[in-house]
């Protein structure tokens, strides 16, 4: 197979249609139809299914795409390796983001970024930790942010220590004596939470869990914007990372937790040992910017 026919797969896996897959590449419907059935001929199973619905991977298929999406991106390397030979700072980098980090670091870290490598190409993609995780797993990005605790099992270099804070109804403490600008786990322990469901913040997750917080919520919501406005509209307390709130304009008390809880932030990447030149250059001017401990 061809480099061509993994990139036709390729696209129309993360497109799920023949003809917006040609429309990218540059080719008609019949030629990426035939690519794949060549494809699938010398393969020896389906890797795609034709429905109603719009193209859909096969399992054969899910399994295959990481692989693809590292011969991929290994060609992409070999572009870079020669044209930073050639003395060329080309190349595209593909990066992995969660909320916060796209709301309060991304805007600086491309602003300087393209006043260095003005020819280098960046694509940013934003989801979940588990979407981040996922995408770096398979090829999908480069690097990707991620909380240490959700990192797991990918090597992720440390950059930044964000306390958590708990968040109050405006003035919900006001009349409390020992309300000093902290809060401790047993006061917490006498209020309803708002959450985010399982799996959408580990830090946070984590932390309730370590300290025994049993939560019996009614309101269970995936975003940090939800949250903080159900709270300030008094349903509650919620915890949120102190860099979230940085964003976040709504009428709310922000308490440090007595003892201090934090979420570590790092940026990863699946082989840091072995990597694209653009992308190698990002990493290290990520770290060299935003590496505070």
């Amino acid at each position: 197979m061809t480099l061509l026919t993994y990139q036709v797969f390729k696209t129309v896996a993360d497109i799920g249609s023949f003809h917006k897959a040609a429309d990218i590449l540059g080719l008609t419907p019949s030629a990426i139809s035939h690519a794949i059935s060549n494809m699938e001929n010398e393969l020896g199973f389906s890797v795609l299914t034709r429905g109603k619905n719009g193209i859909t991977l096969t399992n054969y298929g899910e399994n295959l795409l990481p692989h693809v999406n590292a011969v991929l991106n290994s060609e992409e390397s070999l572009k870079q390796v020669i044209a930073e030979m050639n003395g060329l700072k080309t190349g595209r980098v593909k990066m992995g983001v969660f909320s916060s980090v796209c709301t309060s670091w991304l805007p600086d870290i491309l602003s300087s970024f393209k006043e260095k490598y003005s020819d280098v190409t960046i694509e940013i993609f934003q989801g979940s930790y588990d979407e981040v995780a996922y995408w770096i797993k398979t090829g999908v990005v480069d690097l990707g942010f991620l909380s240490v605790s959700s990192a797991k099992d990918i090597p992720i270099e440390p950059l930044y220590k964000d306390p958590l804070l708990c968040v109050f109804p405006k003035g919900m403490r006001q009349n409390d004596s020992t309300a000093d600008g902290t809060i401790t786990i047993e006061e917490m322990r006498e209020h309803h939470f708002v959450t985010q469901r399982e799996g959408t913040d580990a830090d946070i997750q984590n932390f309730l869990k370590e300290n025994k917080l049993k939560i019996q919520s009614k309101y269970h919501v995936i975003d940090d914007l939800s949250t903080v406005k159900l709270v300030e509209a008094g349903f509650g307390i919620c915890l949120m990372p102190e860099l979230v709130m940085t964003d976040i304009p709504y009428n709310v008390d922000c308490y440090r937790i007595e003892p201090e809880a934090n979420r570590i932030i790092g940026i990863a990447a699946l082989n840091p040992d072995f990597m694209a030149p653009a992308v190698r250059t990002m990493y290290n001017h990520i770290i060299s910017n935003y590496k505070k401990i």
